[in-house]
């Protein structure tokens, strides 16, 4: 299954998308053993809209726009459901084994993501109760991706 992840406002060069980086090349280098390949990151600017609908209204297009054809649609949002590492691995390995092609995990912009997306979405999750910044959630989602693919694999590298 191939992961792509979308996300409103681009990294600037720094620690955050060095770290990002990092943990999405682990990603890529480990998750073909287990059936997961990284595809991409799409970023896109956001928007300069004057309203917030009008703002995620946009953001949502740019998604739809770069979703491939019945992709699987996860998407962050701080009022998700919350998963722990293990159940979130063990999702990612059911839709693969479901023979889903591909799954694109969103980040949405300062104003979060347009409820037509939340219609469309397969899961939406949380990585915490609190908000977090986009450059942070990158880094988050990306190491996340990362330990699912140990978990699946039996690495020792989640140790719960």
């Amino acid at each position: 299954m191939r992961i792509s992840l979308f996300a409103v406002g681009r990294l600037k060069s720094g620690p955050e998308k060095e770290l990002a980086s990092r943990y999405l090349d682990r990603f890529a280098k480990a998750g073909p053993g287990v059936g997961l390949e990284f595809a991409r990151v799409v970023e896109v600017a956001e928007s300069r809209a004057s309203s917030s609908g009008t703002r995620k209204r946009e953001e949502a297009a740019a998604l739809e726009k770069a979703l491939p054809d019945n992709a699987v649609l996860v998407l962050l949002d701080e009022h998700g459901k919350t998963l722990d590492s293990e159940s979130f691995a063990q999702t990612l390995g059911r839709l693969r084994d479901a023979g889903k092609r591909d799954l694109m995990v969103a980040i949405g912009g300062a104003d979060g993501l347009d409820p037509v997306l939340h219609e469309k979405a397969s899961l939406v999750i949380n990585l915490g109760t609190m908000t977090w910044p986009h450059q942070l959630v990158r880094i988050l989602i990306a190491e996340q991706l990362y330990r699912a693919v140990t978990i699946l694999a039996g690495h020792p590298y989640h140790r719960a």
